[in-house]
């Protein structure tokens, strides 16, 4: 087990690294914690010819604000994340999240956007920023843009990022006072990728519901959200009835794949529970005045 030849670059400056993208095209490959890539390298099943190692370019980590919301550096490591000490009042759901992000240890390297541009459909990074309205902002020799976490998902591991282009930091909007939020999930064991899981949120005037987000993964090749359902939150109250419909639509709108490790009908059937659970979740901690 080990990788087929390449070539070792390690830039210091982000035209640097971009410009050696742009000089090898799809012989090139970014390497931040490598806690996907050198796996898939020393199985063989990636084999890039060159990589270009982004951990001596300065300015692509840190977490702060944007615009009331939160700016995350691209090679902020999971574990920093997961340690900020202000993130659950900045945004509890996006802090909830990182802790079931496989172990520790693979935290202390992983960074936040490594996670997002491998895009493993069960991950939780990726349902939880298009959850979360994320945006993502790529750089290339040609300059800079923004994707939204809705259109930067295009299916299994597959995403809108060019090979020339670079990860360089998140964007998520503010948090709103008083949301209601659950994240759940159900796996083989503690650390395993989610066989399903679920990311939601629910902004509440009084006893009803206004806007919501229904995300779920590990159910299809990339983060799934459930418009449907979310429609049938908006103006509701999140009462057993509710909750009830909308297990019903997450169940009738999955359409997800059977593998090794469960069959497309438990995921139906999970989607659909897990879905019901985190919003008899959301709506305990909304009671308990803990949802800002």
């Amino acid at each position: 087990m080990k990788p087929a030849p390449f070539e070792y670059y390690s830039p210091e400056t982000l035209d640097e690294a971009v410009g050696l993208l742009h000089e090898h095209g799809d012989d090139g490959k970014v390497l931040a914690g490598g806690q996907s890539l050198m796996p898939l390298m020393s199985l063989r099943l990636a084999r890039p010819s060159v990589i270009v190692d982004l951990n001596r370019v300065s300015g692509l980590d840190g977490i702060g604000a944007d615009s009331g919301g939160l700016h995350i550096g691209a090679l902020t490591r999971q574990r920093a994340l997961e340690r900020d000490a202000g993130l659950p009042a900045r945004n509890p759901l996006l802090a909830a999240a990182v802790p079931l992000i496989g172990h520790f240890q693979i935290r202390n390297r992983g960074t936040v956007g490594g996670s997002l541009v491998h895009a493993d459909p069960a991950a939780e990074l990726p349902a939880v920023t298009v959850a979360l309205g994320a945006e993502f902002v790529l750089a290339s020799a040609g300059g800079e843009r923004a994707v939204s976490a809705d259109d930067f998902y295009l299916g299994y591991m597959a995403t809108a990022i060019e090979t020339n282009e670079v990860l360089t930091g998140i964007r998520v909007p503010a948090w709103k006072s008083g949301r209601l939020w659950a994240i759940d999930e159900v796996s083989r064991r503690k650390g395993d990728f989610a066989m399903v899981g679920v990311a939601l949120w629910a902004d509440m005037d009084g006893s009803n519901c206004v806007d919501a987000r229904i995300t779920l993964f590990g159910v299809g090749g990339r983060p799934v959200r459930v418009e449907k359902a979310e429609q049938r939150l908006t103006g509701a109250a999140l009462d057993d009835a509710t909750l009830i419909e909308v297990e019903r639509i997450v169940f009738e709108e999955l359409e997800p794949d059977s593998d090794i490790h469960a069959s497309a009908l438990y995921r139906k059937e999970v989607g659909g529970v897990l879905t019901r659970r985190a919003l008899r979740a959301a709506a305990a901690r909304g009671t308990e005045g803990n949802g800002a």
